[in-house]
């Protein structure tokens, strides 16, 4: 049986784990949305604050969606919250959402995504890309610094480099128009 729970409390950490994925503004509208999550089974530990959400999980706050197999979300003494996504569809945690103002979707995946909200530091982990309109990185691990706007991709778990027949990072950037947008 699926449970469908309303969290305005997970609302700025759960949308921060999509909308910092990428430099680009994701939807502001999507902020003041309710946070909607389906799952298979909900464990709940007030005394600790750890919500773990399993089976099928699907978060949706207005164009947001992330999707995993367990999304286990934990808030701090001063009230930051982090969440980790896991699993999924071939085993990979996915994410989607809408950019401000514009018709192009930020869209992200990797076996474990990870948001911290003090930092506002996103780590995605194995398997990892995140793609911003047509612009897309890939690497075995890929983390993006939501203050500074900056991205680190390496090839190796844990920011770690590994040798070049290991695999390369990849990364596909757009020719621009003069006005910014990309070419049709």
């Amino acid at each position: 049986m699926k449970s469908i729970f309303r969290l305005s409390a997970f609302s700025l950490t759960l949308a921060t784990l999509a909308f910092t994925a990428a430099p680009s503004y994701a939807e502001k509208a999507d902020r003041g949305k309710p946070v909607n999550i389906e799952a298979d089974k909900v464990t709940v530990d007030d005394k600790n604050k750890i919500h773990i959400f399993e089976g099928h999980v699907v978060l949706t706050q207005g164009t947001l969606t992330i999707r995993s197999d367990k999304l286990v979300v934990s808030q701090d003494t001063e009230g930051y919250q982090r969440g980790i996504a896991t699993g999924g569809e071939g085993g990979l945690a996915r994410f989607r959402q809408k950019r401000e103002g514009k018709n192009e979707w930020v869209d992200g995946e990797g076996e474990r995504i990870e948001h911290d909200a003090r930092s506002e530091l996103s780590q995605f982990f194995l398997r990892a890309r995140v793609k911003s309109g047509e612009d897309e990185v890939r690497g075995q691990y890929i983390q993006f610094n939501g203050v500074t706007e900056t991205y680190l991709v390496t090839n190796g778990p844990n920011a770690t480099t590994l040798p070049s027949q290991q695999g390369r990072v990849q990364v596909t950037i757009q020719p621009k128009k003069k006005d910014g947008t990309a070419p049709q």
